[in-house]
């Protein structure tokens, strides 16, 4: 934003602030400074319109009325009702829990939003602190382009249509849908409304949502059905196993299926150790089944029922059979990773900032380190806002008009002097995303087991202090907005232990489920952190195994041990950089594309892809950056026919050879299918 637009906007915010009737847009263009900068009536009109959007994107609420009462014409003021933030007294735990929920959007798309919302309020001398409480970082990402609208739309009351492709259909099919809210479970954000054109309540998952989203901006509002509980509707999605299996594991191997075991009978051991375990197994569905013990290849059968073994033996069959067409078919090379468009980081509003500096630095006596400090801007920054500041002021526009800034001691003793600002003097209303995303966050903080030692109802208070100034549209569209943290018992006695330990600095054992391979590791760890993403929950800390900073998560954690001594964090380290997610990837990291058919586009929801590349017969080439292409071929190994290793050549190779040796548990199943097949064929 350039300066001079900076300073015809913040003219016109104290024009219509000084106003007691509505001005029409010939005297604003007449009074207020920058606009005889437009030569015509047109481009005066296409500023002036574009200057209103502006400033009612930032929050400032521009009301119309009538200006002339003869011709009838439009005119705009701003109520000070509506433009000044209601005072809010926050307590110092309330003060800390409110900076932990703007954190949890720090890396999200309402990051912004939370962040303004900290800018007014410090602007109003709410003393926010986002530093406090270190060791725990709660963190919500919203990937999915389509929640920036659907947000919209579920706050406007508007409704939605968009394409939506369901798992294991090739297209994708319309629906036109009243949202009532959306809700985060197991780190993916659904949408739970009315659809339209089948007249019954339905749940789509964001991801799975293809092209834009448009919002229907005519019509009536979408009205919610009193009493929906938004986290019942998405959680009534989630099947429960009805049916169970036995299975025969490798020692030491299949880790993740012996922890779901409702029984483990260990079997015989040879001289080096090695054998086999029987694993009793709860299971909803054969294919789901199918897909868990196929990605342990030859390490995992299944014994009964024979149903599922046969399944086995056909899923197996079908990975070797689609390595060897592709071998003899596929010449092409696997897509290169698609350069993304860079995306730099959005510079902060300038007029959003003068609007709130000057609320601050009324009546107090602050300096420009103080500020910068308090704001999180550079001190070059501070000076230059002021700069421009001292240029503005009441139509008229004489020396007595002009807000008075003492530039001189800012920039010499960093004095900070502003006098005749009376009309900016109260700090900026809350807009509706930015109250709800901090409301939103406290209600992530209030689900979290690590967050239930913030004594004195601190979290509570806080958000009723937040909804009674931001009104009641923002309480609406704060409860339209759930996030369901789900942690068995197991998972949140771990917490409670490693937050013990962080809050008494001792170190911690680890027994650990690697996250890429079928492989439990022993760490001794130096906690310095829990970071909560997505409903998971990682302990992030110095790893004296790997001699770096790890994060674990705690549902991996297989024992816990808390030891007699104290963790030494060496000198020098510190907490890794969040801003890009949990999952850290690397140049260093290998690259492997897969082939995938309509019924395994899920691959491209779950897992973040360098590139997903549309083919013309159907098929999609995605590919991931891995630091262990083994975990890649195990998810190859999973997905049976529906998916196959196209690059690396080698790691292709793999998967065929661990499918075929898987194969030979099942020869007999495979034998008297083709004995059936052979004896039922036509002469």
């Amino acid at each position: 934003m350039s300066r001079r637009k900076t300073e015809r906007q913040l003219n016109l915010v104290i024009c219509l602030l000084s106003t007691r009737r509505h001005l029409t847009a010939q005297e604003i263009r007449a009074t207020v400074q920058g606009y005889a900068e437009a030569d015509t009536e047109s481009a005066f009109k296409r500023m002036f319109e574009r200057d209103k959007r502006e400033l009612r994107d930032s929050g400032i609420p521009i009301q119309v009325g009538t200006g002339d009462a003869f011709s009838g014409e439009e005119g705009y003021r701003i109520s000070r009702s509506d433009y000044e933030l209601p005072e809010i007294e926050l307590l110092p735990d309330e003060a800390v829990v409110l900076g932990l929920a703007a954190r949890a959007w720090r890396h999200a798309s309402l990051g912004e939003a939370a962040a303004n919302a900290l800018f007014k309020l410090r602007s109003a001398g709410v003393p926010v602190d986002t530093e406090a409480a270190p060791g725990l970082t709660p963190a919500m990402r919203t990937d999915e382009p389509a929640f920036g609208p659907v947000w919209q739309a579920i706050r406007d009351r508007r409704a939605i249509s968009f394409d939506y492709r369901k798992p294991g259909e090739n297209g994708a099919q319309r629906r036109e849908v009243e949202p009532w809210g959306i809700v985060n479970l197991r780190g993916h954000w659904y949408v739970v409304g009315h659809d339209r054109l089948r007249d019954a309540r339905r749940v789509f998952r964001l991801g799975r949502m293809r092209g834009g989203v448009t919002v229907d901006r005519t019509g009536p509002d979408v009205v919610v059905p009193e009493g929906v509980d938004l986290r019942s509707v998405v959680s009534q999605q989630s099947a429960v196993p009805e049916r169970t299996a036995t299975l025969r594991v490798r020692t030491e191997a299949a880790h993740d299926l012996r922890r779901l075991a409702l029984r483990v009978v260990p079997g015989e051991r040879d001289s080096t150790g090695d054998g086999w375990d029987t694993l009793t197994l709860p299971y909803t569905s054969t294919t789901g089944l199918v897909r868990k013990v196929a990605s342990h290849g030859s390490r995992a059968v299944v014994v009964e029922p024979e149903p599922v073994r046969a399944a086995m033996a056909d899923h197996l069959a079908g990975v070797v059979e689609g390595t060897i067409a592709a071998e003899e078919a596929d010449t092409a090379e696997g897509p290169d990773a698609a350069d993304a468009p860079a995306r730099g980081p959005r510079s902060a509003d300038q007029l959003r900032r003068l609007l709130m500096l000057v609320p601050y630095a009324l009546g107090r006596d602050v300096r420009v380190p103080e500020v910068a400090r308090h704001f999180g801007l550079s001190e070059k920054q501070v000076v230059s806002d002021l700069s421009l500041l001292w240029m503005c002021g009441l139509p008229g526009y004489t020396p007595g008009d002009l807000i008075d800034v003492d530039l001189d001691a800012a920039r010499e003793t960093g004095e900070i002097i502003i006098a005749n600002a009376d009309t900016l003097a109260q700090p900026l209303r809350l807009t509706a995303d930015e109250a709800a995303s901090l409301v939103v966050g406290l209600s992530l903080l209030e689900a979290l087991p690590e967050a239930q030692g913030i004594e004195g109802g601190a979290l509570k208070r806080v958000a009723e202090k937040l909804r009674t100034a931001a009104g009641s549209a923002v309480s609406d569209l704060a409860d339209a907005v759930q996030v369901r943290v789900e942690v068995d018992e197991q998972v949140a006695l771990t917490q409670r232990r490693c937050a013990d330990a962080l809050s008494g600095g001792q170190r911690l054992h680890l027994r650990y489920l690697s996250g890429y391979l079928d492989q439990v590791t022993e760490r001794d760890v130096d906690p310095m952190g829990l970071v909560v993403q997505d409903g998971q929950t990682f302990l992030e800390g110095y790893c004296h195994l790997r001699g770096d900073v790890r994060l674990f998560r705690l549902d991996r954690v297989l024992e816990l041990t808390v030891l007699p001594f104290a963790a030494q964090v060496p000198e020098g380290v510190v907490r890794r950089d969040l801003s890009a997610g949990v999952l850290q990837r690397s140049e260093r990291d290998a690259l492997v594309t897969l082939a995938l058919e309509p019924s395994a586009r899920w691959v491209t929801e779950d897992y973040v892809c360098e590139s997903v590349t549309e083919m013309t017969d159907g098929e999609a080439r995605a590919t991931l950056r891995t630091p262990a292409p083994a975990w890649v071929a195990r998810l190859a190994l999973s997905l049976g026919r529906e998916g196959r290793v196209v690059s690396p050549a080698a790691l292709a190779k793999d998967v065929r050879a661990e499918a075929e040796r898987a194969l030979e548990h099942y020869r007999t199943v495979r034998n008297r299918t083709a004995l059936v097949e052979t004896t039922s064929s036509p002469e």
